[in-house]
């Protein structure tokens, strides 16, 4: 059972379905996790106890196809992070800044939005993509070979300071895309563009949580 003094963060460690609870509600269970989940309704003027029910139904629901990070050794955490957030991502970003560009040059004359949404996603994909790639060959060797200095605890900081900064793209991507409420007229590569910015936005945070509260605080203990 969720307390109303429990971390945000903690709560997503225990059960991963309940990113989608905080998604939803747009709480920031990443780069603001340590919030507990009490402040961050209040902060989103959301009844607690609902929010609380909320959780406790998403945990409910939660299949088991994913590991618990918290019993991985660092080597299985990198792997996983590979394997489950980069990859998918990777394959993932150059689609939906395609499908952004198709979308805005077929519906932008009249919904003229969308042309600070195309502009928007090609930053993040940008962005996001020199991030994991600099993550790939520089960070995560170094974690997986058990060096837990001084020049990977810099490096691990940096990819903090990057987080902050994917999280503020993120939520202005989301403010430009109307919460990802497609409107009534809108077509198929709309509605797919929309529903592919949700799924992006949930995958970011969840990585950005992984690292935070896992691979952070590993290093910092020093455990491999």
């Amino acid at each position: 059972m969720f307390t109303r003094r429990q971390a945000v963060a903690d709560v997503v460690l225990s059960s991963p379905g309940c990113a989608q609870v905080f998604q939803r509600h747009r709480i920031d269970f990443c780069c603001r996790g340590e919030q507990t989940v009490e402040a961050a309704a209040q902060r989103r003027s959301l009844d607690v106890d609902a929010l609380l029910l909320e959780l406790e139904v998403a945990e409910k629901e939660q299949t088991a196809d994913a590991p618990d990070v918290r019993l991985l050794t660092m080597r299985e955490v990198v792997a996983f992070t590979l394997s489950h957030h980069h990859e998918p991502l990777l394959r993932t970003l150059p689609l939906v800044s395609a499908l952004a560009t198709k979308v805005r040059t077929v519906h932008g004359s009249h919904a003229p939005g969308l042309l600070r949404l195309e502009s928007r996603v090609s930053e993040l994909t940008a962005s996001l993509e020199g991030h994991l790639a600099d993550e790939a060959t520089r960070l995560f060797p170094l974690l997986s070979a058990g060096t837990l200095d001084e020049a990977t605890q810099e490096l691990l900081e940096a990819a903090f300071a990057d987080h902050v900064a994917v999280v503020a793209m993120l939520e202005g991507i989301r403010e430009s895309a109307d919460d990802f409420v497609a409107p009534e007229w809108a077509c198929t590569s709309f509605r797919a563009l929309y529903s592919q910015l949700a799924w992006l936005e949930h995958d970011v945070f969840s990585l950005i949580h992984l690292e935070n509260f896992v691979l952070r605080p590993r290093l910092s203990a020093g455990a491999t």
